[in-house]
């Protein structure tokens, strides 16, 4: 808050000497005033005091009350005398005048006496009567009279005296004063307020100029008055006003220069970057389907019969599919993790069976590498999303044992100390990660000692994977490693009530079948390389296959009396149809909910979730043989014959 401006403080530097000199004068003019006022009223009183001293001896001396009397009355007539008393000797009245408010008198003597009565606020005076001294000349001694020291007074006359004229003489000398006062500030005031003018009205133009600047009016300007006293301030306001207006035009022609030429540079990144997205997009459907149909034949070709070198040629074979599968797979999680399409559904997860899935999927791989791989079972249970948690934990321990020459890798969970968490953590005896790498092994491809990207060191994306997933879940994940030493991951998660084990185990795994041969098994795939290599694993299996290349022909073969118990389709066929439409259609002409199953090449994040609303499984190719298997399974569950 502003309590002075410039205005008020130059109006107060002006006015404080004016009002400080007037004041000054007016007190010591005052009290010189009261002073002289008060000296001519003692002085005219004790004047008359005497008068009255000297007219009253003869009356004394010769004790003529009728003189003293009338000595007292005149008295009287004299201005502000209120009454007179004559006293002889011993202080009896012998004439008095006028009304006295005086009670008693003080003890008198041979000296002048003053007071002012507490009472009436009048002046009283005693003045004593001392005869004359008339010295005679004695003719006929020859010497003088000698001084018989102090004579007595024959008497004293008492003067009362009214100090009401003194006092309105004051209070006329005050009223004069404060008026001359006044008038010299009224004066002095109008003064400093024209002389202030001057001088501020140049500065409040200068600091609303400046204000106005500071807003961003640049194109304001200054008068310059030649009696300006801030003439030449006024000039350099306007010269830098100038310039920097100068400047923010040209400053702003450049950066509309800059943003158009950053719009077109920006159009032209979109339009590379949708390019690029749509040849991806192609480049990896037309890439999924040959190593989907690769795979298809290679898994065939694994069950016929062959000698040794035949075998490990195959063997080595489905090791290079397996790699190119688990490249497909990894860019696949990393892109549905851009596009954020995965589907986080938390939900109390039991331990036991998620680490005896990790055991049982892992421990051939240990036991090949020479390592022992521990799990330590866990009776409680965590909020988590059951895949999404898998996926974390097998990326975790095959990253482990990966990376793990000798010795193991322990599984296992701990209570966090205020028991609401828990930390499952994944140990191993591995080569270690150095400090300055701690932070970058969770980006997309980069890899520890790796330069020349060995695929059997895996391809960089595991741990992004781990990293974005545990974030997406809003799990806490944390690394600590010694370089030669090992290294620990853990994950914490939040406790859950614990469930009914043996129901979830029951729905989510049921008792599985011995095989699916015999199953009706209709393929609907306009890729003929890909058609014939599933055609030729589903016949491997013994399945009654028929392949279509769309819904005409899907329906005319169901026409012709084939009626499948199942259907395997691609999402992109001819003439832009579309797996999900063709799908519903047969289901419309076969009139009952026909099991069915969506495969592409296509990760757009779309596809995924058109699959989840018309409720068809999806499977991304390259498809797996075994997980296609396992999902043939569990599609025709109710086909097949149950053991026992």
């Amino acid at each position: 808050m502003k309590f002075f401006d410039i205005r008020d403080r130059m109006l107060l530097a002006a006015l404080l000497p004016v009002t400080l000199v007037a004041v000054l004068l007016s007190s010591v003019f005052l009290a010189g005033r009261y002073a002289d006022l008060d000296e001519a009223h003692q002085q005219r009183a004790r004047s008359l005091a005497r008068q009255l001293a000297s007219a009253s001896e003869y009356g004394l001396f010769s004790a003529n009350t009728g003189s003293l009397q009338a000595i007292a009355i005149g008295a009287l007539r004299e201005p502000d005398v209120r009454s007179v008393l004559i006293l002889d000797a011993q202080g009896e009245t012998l004439a008095m005048a006028g009304s006295t408010g005086q009670a008693a008198l003080p003890a008198l003597g041979a000296q002048e006496q003053r007071w002012v009565d507490a009472t009436s606020g009048h002046e009283l005076l005693v003045q004593p009567v001392s005869p004359s001294q008339i010295r005679l000349d004695d003719l006929f001694e020859g010497s003088t009279v000698e001084d018989r020291g102090e004579t007595l007074p024959l008497g004293h006359v008492v003067l009362e005296i009214s100090r009401a004229a003194v006092v309105s003489r004051s209070h006329d000398m005050l009223a004069i004063g404060l008026a001359v006062t006044l008038g010299g500030l009224l004066f002095g005031g109008v003064l400093a307020v024209r002389i202030g003018r001057g001088v501020i009205q140049p500065i409040l133009r200068v600091s609303d100029m400046i204000a106005r600047i500071g807003r961003g009016e640049l194109s304001v300007r200054g008068d310059v008055r030649a009696d300006d006293p801030l003439r030449d301030l006024q000039q350099g306001l306007n010269q830098m006003a100038e310039h920097l207006q100068q400047g923010r035009e040209e400053l702003e022609r450049r950066v509309t220069l800059a943003t158009s030429e950053l719009r077109a540079k920006k159009e032209e990144a979109e339009t590379a970057t949708r390019a690029k997205s749509r040849f991806l997009a192609a480049a990896s459907h037309d890439l999924r389907q040959p190593i989907h149909a690769l795979g298809m034949f290679v898994a065939r070709l694994a069950q016929l019969p062959h000698d040794r070198e035949t075998r490990h040629l195959i063997s080595n074979l489905e090791a290079s599919v397996r790699a190119m599968q688990d490249l497909l797979d990894a860019l696949l999680d990393i892109s549905r993790l851009d596009a954020d399409a995965v589907r986080v559904q938390l939900q109390p997860v039991p331990l036991a069976p998620l680490f005896e899935q990790l055991r049982g999927a892992l421990q051939p791989v240990a036991a090949d590498k020479g390592l022992r791989l521990r799990v330590r079972s866990s009776r409680l249970w965590v909020q988590s999303d059951p895949t999404l948690l898998h996926r974390i934990l097998l990326n975790l321990v095959s990253n482990a044992l990966r990376y793990t020459g000798n010795g193991g890798v322990l599984v296992g969970c701990r209570c966090s100390r205020g028991g609401e968490s828990l930390w499952i953590e994944v140990w191993d005896t591995g080569v270690g990660i150095a400090p300055e790498h701690q932070q970058d092994i969770f980006r997309e491809f980069y890899q520890i000692g790796n330069p020349e990207r060995d695929r059997s060191k895996g391809l960089g994306l595991g741990l992004n994977i781990v990293d974005r997933t545990a974030r997406l879940l809003g799990h806490t994940l944390q690394l600590c490693s010694v370089p030669g030493h090992g290294t620990r991951f853990r994950i914490e998660l939040p406790l859950a009530q614990p469930g009914d084990l043996q129901a979830l185990l029951a729905a989510a795994d049921p008792p599985p079948v011995d095989d699916v041969r015999g199953l009706r098994i209709l393929v609907i795939e306009d890729d003929r390389q890909s058609a014939q290599a599933l055609r030729g694993l589903l016949d491997s299996w013994g399945c009654v296959v028929a392949v279509v290349e769309g819904l005409q022909g899907a329906l005319t073969t169901v026409g012709g009396g084939f009626v499948p118990d199942l259907v395997l389709s691609d999402f992109r066929l001819r003439a832009g149809e579309s797996g999900i439409q063709t799908l519903q259609q047969l289901r419309t002409a076969l009139g009952r909910p026909l099991p069915a199953c969506l495969m592409s090449g296509d990760t757009d994040p779309e596809l995924i979730q058109s699959c989840r609303d018309a409720g068809l499984p999806l499977l991304h190719k390259p498809v797996r043989p075994a997980k296609l298997r396992t999902l043939i399974r569990r599609l025709a569950r109710p086909l097949l014959p149950q053991d026992g």
